[in-house]
């Protein structure tokens, strides 16, 4: 790894507390100075390898992040800078303080007090469930920043609510590549030494052939529609991971909830073609989703700018 442009002197940056386990090492939120133009100071996310860490593994962690250094989009959740003379080596980034999109939905149960999962930085008064508005507007960040991936002909593999991010003001972004495998690790199976993986998220073709595309991240972002349609229920509740390969291979779909807005499922529906071709872009998503988006998006969106022409 050759230090670059994004380089950070060490002592500019700071820890204050932990945040949670990342896939490397912890992650802290901590302040950076002159990382961010016209900020002094800014909130930031540091993540951090382990000591015991390979070689490999340090070497994965600054390739995940060189990846990001490409990114440049609202709806994806920004690298700011890299430490990586001498040890240890920090990745900083965007502080998300909302935490990942699937505890900020189960936070939002009338029950939510039992639920012990939660990575919520600062504990919010809670929030009536979603309003069709509000779900509209985060399918539309969501598929925002997923457009902007697929421009970039970067395949996520790996979409789910536990992998977008939510920000101080509701926005919600794809997250950091590699954060929450720990902390939701039944999410993830490994089947026949292949790695582990999110097969409750994974289209029929991605299942059966371990393909991964464009498509079968649309598929995903079905899967995470009805995560926010459920406040984040496990999909195929009470199939085991085997049970859950065959009955998708076999063409088998979520059940939507009764309570689910019909234009979400309608939605939803598309996504869950079969065949890959059948399912809608993101940008095509995005033609029907955009004109009931708030105002910002207009100015802030990936679909709305000069890039997507």
């Amino acid at each position: 790894y050759i230090a670059d442009e994004w380089e950070v002197e060490r002592d500019k940056v700071k820890m204050m507390r932990e945040l949670g386990q990342g896939t490397f090492g912890m992650v802290y939120e901590g302040l950076a100075r002159g990382i961010v133009k016209g900020e002094d100071e800014t909130r930031v996310a540091i993540k951090t390898v382990n000591e015991t860490a390979t070689m490999r593994e340090r070497y994965e962690f600054l390739n995940e992040a060189s990846v990001m250094k490409s990114f440049n989009c609202h709806h994806v959740v920004r690298l700011l800078g890299v430490v990586s003379q001498a040890q240890p080596i920090l990745v900083i980034m965007e502080l998300m303080t909302r935490g990942d999109l699937k505890s900020y939905l189960r936070s939002l149960r009338p029950d939510a007090e039992d639920f012990t999962e939660t990575i919520v930085l600062e504990k919010k008064p809670t929030r009536p469930p979603s309003s069709l508005p509000e779900m509209l507007q985060m399918a539309g960040e969501i598929a925002d920043g997923m457009a902007y991936l697929n421009a970039k002909k970067f395949v996520h593999r790996d979409l789910a609510a536990r992998n977008c991010m939510v920000a101080e003001d509701f926005t919600v972004k794809i997250g950091d590549f590699g954060m929450t495998r720990d902390i939701y690790e039944t999410d993830y199976y490994r089947k026949g030494g292949k790695g582990l993986l999110p097969v409750r998220w994974m289209s029929p073709e991605s299942l059966k052939d371990g393909v991964f595309t464009t498509h079968s991240d649309v598929w995903s972002f079905g899967v995470v529609l009805w995560e926010i349609a459920t406040q984040a229920e496990q999909p195929y509740q009470g199939l085991s991971n085997e049970q859950v390969l065959k009955f998708v291979m076999d063409g088998g779909l979520l059940v939507l909830p009764p309570a689910c807005p019909e234009r979400l499922q309608e939605l939803i529906r598309k996504c869950w073609q079969y065949n890959p071709r059948m399912r809608p872009t993101f940008l095509e998503i995005l033609d029907g989703l955009a004109p009931d988006l708030h105002p910002s998006f207009h100015e802030f969106s990936f679909y709305h700018s000069e890039e997507n022409r």
